[in-house]
């Protein structure tokens, strides 16, 4: 930042903005309109969750006129990052945001689904809280409607208030025609060709439907049933029948 050279002021706004989307590990993110920006109104709120608020507009808008030492400086731009971030999330589910995070999911910017039968579906990126310093930045998948960390430890980082928990779903109401086919295709354990899980669990469910039917027995017909393991055959043995013996 203290690098920058400028002739004008919106050379040096541009610039900015320009350098924050383009720094290696911010390619989720999409550059803001100017408009967007100083538009007071978009901002609402926004004072409260940020310190140095207004000196970190003043540095993202080009207006920054304030002689400080380097530790003020540094916390004004960390300030002015965070700033952007959660602008970001604001506009990113307007008109204009849209358009511009669908073309980078048409490009594949985000990454696709490392889920083998979604066929490397292109993925949207997605906050699980709106708080800031709560989630990190997650992946949704439209196909499998999952969620995935990112491959990157530079995009793992992001916070995920940045993005919001609706934009993509915001997204694919305004484009529904984006929407994919749900896939039916799932994996299925098979131990020499044999669905291992399947026959697991139907396994189960027939010794607890069993258990029922003997304990009915038991209840109504005062009959207890004996079982044995291996190939000795079962024995049904009525209350009376085993009294009487």
């Amino acid at each position: 930042m203290d690098d920058y050279n400028s002739e004008t002021d919106s050379d040096y706004t541009s610039y900015w903005r320009d350098w924050f989307v383009a720094t290696r590990g911010h390619e989720y993110f999409c550059e803001i309109d100017e408009e967007y920006l100083t538009d007071r109104f978009n901002l609402t709120g926004l004072q409260a969750e940020v310190t140095y608020y207004q000196y970190a507009l003043d540095l993202i808008t080009d207006v920054f006129d304030f002689d400080c030492n380097d530790d003020i400086r540094e916390q004004i731009e960390k300030s002015a990052r965070q700033l952007y971030g959660l602008v970001h999330a604001r506009y990113i589910i307007t008109t204009r945001g849209l358009q511009k995070m669908l073309e980078k999911y048409k490009k594949c910017d985000f990454g696709r689904c490392p889920r083998v039968f979604c066929r490397s579906h292109p993925l949207l990126p997605i906050g699980l809280s709106d708080l800031p310093h709560s989630k990190s930045v997650k992946l949704y998948c439209a196909k499998c409607e999952d969620v995935y960390s990112p491959k990157s430890s530079r995009h793992a980082a992001i916070d995920g208030a940045y993005f919001g928990t609706s934009f993509p779903h915001i997204l694919f109401q305004v484009y529904p025609a984006l929407i994919p086919q749900k896939s039916n295709e799932r994996y299925v354990p098979r131990v020499f060709g044999f669905k291992t899980h399947a026959i697991a669990a139907l396994a189960r469910w027939q010794e607890t439907k069993r258990d029922e039917q003997d304990q009915r027995l038991l209840e109504q017909a005062r009959i207890e049933v004996k079982r044995v393991d291996g190939d000795e055959e079962e024995e049904g043995t009525s209350i009376e029948e085993e009294a009487s013996r």
